[in-house]
């Protein structure tokens, strides 16, 4: 938190944050995250790296998913849910939209 108080003094437009609330206490957890959705709202770029889903659907406006390396895709606000988001990890599609290119007999 320290740290991003030292960038914050900076007045960046943008800010890149991996595993922000590694290591914080949760109610450090909320006042950080109550920081940046004001930041965001006067217009600044967050650029957050996490593995904790709670985070990212909740700070997030658009998410970009990677598996093996590569973005595998990406998701506005209103396509956002846990689900979405561990298909796109794990690279598995949901079966409804789950199809194949090869014509069949």
């Amino acid at each position: 938190m320290l740290e991003l108080a030292r960038t914050l003094v900076m007045e960046p437009d943008v800010l890149m944050l991996d595993e922000p609330s590694i290591g914080l206490a949760p109610q450090v957890i909320g006042f950080m995250f109550a920081t940046l959705r004001r930041l965001a709202e006067q217009g600044k770029a967050i650029l957050m790296i996490s593995s904790e889903l709670p985070e990212v659907l909740g700070m997030s406006d658009r998410v970009l998913v990677m598996h093996e390396g590569r973005i595998n895709g990406e998701l506005g606000r209103h396509q956002l849910s846990e689900e979405a988001i561990m298909h796109l990890a794990t690279g598995t599609a949901p079966a409804a939209s789950t199809h194949s290119s090869e014509s069949h007999p």
